[in-house]
């Protein structure tokens, strides 16, 4: 009887041990997960682009985010979409088709290799080999975009008749944050067009104003000098 107690007790215990270690370890993986996920999250971009050339954004401001150097990268490759604008000899390289891929990707090793963030010395070497170099300043400018979402920064375009006076613009741009909210930044940039008749036109992204709030934006304008 004492076999069969010590035995029943024994079975019971490494019943309930493979319970609490089986519970545990549930616990443990729903930690890490839930971790994990947030983790992910804390480095996702802040809006959806899609797109061949949001991919690589997305990819580079994910490993960017990771690295702590979200805005050094945005230095970095607007310096290079700057470069691709000005310099013939750098956009040939990078739009040349009939330099190999093994070749660019060497060439841009050797050109950025201790001058750039690991982040985008990786890009750049990944468009290299799958023959994109040239999608480059395409792909600098979308990875702006989500920087500039990132900070709450909405730009908008105002089109008058006549130039605006600074204090007709800054009232614009306070007006304009109850379209945007009030925790955004209006980056505004202004447009003479001669041929505007009377009132203003006002863009944000790519959506117009509806014609009242417009309207009253460009009443605000008059009435500010």
């Amino acid at each position: 009887k004492k076999r069969q107690s010590s035995s029943f007790f024994s079975k019971h215990a490494h019943t309930m041990l493979s319970r609490f270690t089986s519970s545990t370890s549930r616990s443990v993986v729903q930690q890490m997960a839930a971790r994990s996920f947030a983790t992910e999250a804390a480095h996702r971009p802040p809006i959806d682009l899609h797109g061949l050339h949001a991919r690589y954004a997305n990819a580079t401001y994910v490993a960017a985010s990771k690295a702590g150097t979200l805005d050094k990268v945005e230095e970095e490759l607007l310096a290079l979409q700057q470069t691709a604008a000005t310099s013939t000899s750098f956009a040939s390289f990078l739009e040349n088709p009939m330099i190999s891929r093994d070749v660019k990707e060497k060439n841009v090793v050797d050109m950025l290799t201790g001058k750039t963030s690991e982040t985008t010395l990786n890009l750049m070497t990944v468009l290299a080999g799958n023959a994109r170099l040239a999608d480059l300043p395409k792909i600098a400018t979308t990875y702006q975009q989500l920087m500039k979402a990132k900070r709450g920064e909405v730009e908008a375009t105002i089109i008058s008749a006549d130039a605006l006076t600074k204090a007709q613009t800054d009232a614009v741009a306070n007006a304009m944050k109850t379209q945007v909210g009030a925790d955004k930044k209006v980056i505004l940039e202004t447009k003479v067009d001669p041929t505007l008749i009377g009132g203003l036109q006002v863009q944000i992204g790519d959506q117009f104003l509806d014609l009242s709030v417009a309207s009253r934006i460009s009443e605000l304008s008059k009435t500010v000098v």
